[in-house]
C-alpha cells in the first residue's frame, strides 16, 4: 500500500472544494482511494460557528445541540462530553476547535452526501472507474493515548472484507472476523496527513489489496450493515450502563 499526502493552500469558508482537490491532485489512478479530511469539507461548506464567550459551557451547549446521545461533562475528569453522532461513539460529537481560527467547526452537514459528491467528482474530473473516497476525522480508543484518523463516511468500494467461514491457519473456520478496510485504509492516510499544522488534508492510497470498487454510491442497507446498535456492540455491558442523554440531533 502507498499513501501520497497533497498539500493544499489555506483553506476558507466558501472556497469549492472540487477545485481544492482538482489544484491539488495532477493526477488519479485506476483503482485509488482518494482520502479527504472532514474539516476541509466543512470549511467549504461553512460549517462555523462564532465564539461568543469562549468558554466550557458555551462549547457543551453546542455539543448537546450537534450530539444524538452525550454524556455531561461532570462525568470526565477531562470535562469532556462523551457523544454518539451518526453511530459513531467519540468525544464532543466531532466539534472542533484546533485549526478553526478562533470559532468551532462542525462536521459536514450530511457526510455521507459530501463523499457520494467527491467520489462522483473524482470519476469525472480524472476520468477514472475504479475509485474510492473516504471522509477522514479522529478519534481515540479506549485506554490507550493518543488519536488516530478513522472514516466517517466512504463511497466507491465494499468497506468490510469478510473472514467469515474460512479457515484459519488450523483450520478452524472463523465465525465473526471482518477487517474494515475503510477504517484500515483512512487510518493510514491520516498518520500520512498529519493532525497538525501540514496543510495535507488531502491523501491518494494506492496498492490496497483485496479492495473490490464498486459503480454506484452506497446503498442504505450497504450502510446499515456497516453499523452495530449498542445492545448487539461487544461493548454493550460498558455501553448500556452509561447515563445517555438524548442530544439535539436524536431522532
Amino acid at each position: 500500500m502507498k499513501v501520497t499526502a497533497y498539500k493544499t493552500p489555506l483553506i476558507k469558508a466558501k472556497d469549492d472544494l472540487f477545485q481544492v482537490i482538482a489544484d491539488a491532485i495532477p493526477y488519479l489512478p485506476e483503482r485509488s482511494i482518494v482520502v479527504v479530511t472532514s474539516k476541509i469539507v466543512s470549511t467549504c461548506e461553512n460549517m462555523f460557528v462564532k465564539k461568543v464567550t469562549g468558554e466550557r459551557s458555551e462549547k457543551h451547549d453546542l455539543v448537546r445541540k450537534e450530539a444524538e446521545y452525550y454524556i455531561e461533562p461532570h462525568s470526565s475528569k477531562y470535562d469532556l462530553m462523551l457523544t454518539i453522532h451518526r453511530n459513531w461513539m467519540f468525544v464532543n460529537a466531532g466539534l472542533d476547535e484546533s485549526n478553526a481560527d478562533n470559532q468551532y467547526i462542525l462536521w459536514p452537514k450530511d457526510p455521507q452526501h459530501s463523499a457520494n459528491e467527491i467520489w462522483k467528482f473524482l470519476r469525472s474530473h480524472y476520468n477514472v472507474k475504479e475509485v474510492g473516497v473516504t471522509l477522514s476525522d479522529s478519534i481515540s480508543i479506549p485506554l490507550n493515548w493518543g488519536v488516530m484518523g478513522h472514516a466517517i463516511a466512504y463511497c466507491g468500494f465494499h468497506p468490510l472484507k469478510s473472514y467469515i467461514g474460512k479457515p484459519d491457519l488450523f483450520g478452524r473456520l472463523m465465525k465473526m472476523e471482518q477487517v474494515n478496510l475503510m477504517q484500515s485504509v483512512t487510518a493510514a492516510a491520516v498518520l500520512e496527513m498529519g493532525e497538525g499544522n501540514e496543510s495535507t488534508p488531502l491523501a491518494v492510497v494506492r496498492d490496497v489489496k483485496d479492495i473490490s470498487f464498486q459503480d454506484s454510491p452506497p446503498s442504505a442497507e450497504e450502510l446499515a450493515a456497516l453499523k452495530i446498535s449498542i445492545e448487539d456492540d461487544a461493548y454493550a455491558p460498558i455501553l448500556t450502563k452509561a447515563e445517555w442523554k438524548k442530544g439535539g440531533k436524536a431522532s
